[in-house]
């Protein structure tokens, strides 16, 4: 094991900590349970949130960790490519900056990308 401790990782790292542990698991950021209701459905949508908040934070620790590093770094961008893909069709209305959620999420994907690829 690997411990990735860079300042780009870091930052990687806590973006997935703080969408995953703040805005769901504790659930400070209502609009991502609305989200997950209007993409999955209502009846389970606090489990469902809590679910993916829960992954979120074990993203976090496989980045930290550098395991397979370069799965991690591809993994996310499928993640956060198909996530993005689903909102800006279905839930486009409760993103915090509508059709801007693309391109900020597109940087996002560069910036994994150049920090596993490129770095």
């Amino acid at each position: 094991m690997t411990l990735q401790i860079d300042p780009l990782n870091l930052f990687i790292a806590a973006v997935w900590l703080v969408n995953g542990f703040y805005c769901k698991v504790l659930g400070a950021v209502p609009r991502h349970r609305a989200i997950v209701a209007r993409i999955l459905g209502e009846a389970h949508a606090g489990l469902i949130t809590l679910a993916i908040g829960f992954a979120e934070i074990c993203m976090t620790l496989w980045i930290v960790s550098g395991i397979q590093s370069r799965f991690s770094a591809v993994t996310q961008i499928v993640i956060i490519a198909a996530m993005n893909i689903l909102e800006y069709f279905l839930a486009r209305d409760l993103l915090l900056w509508g059709r801007a959620n693309a391109c900020i999420a597109l940087l996002f994907i560069i910036l994994i990308y150049y920090r596993q690829f490129a770095y």
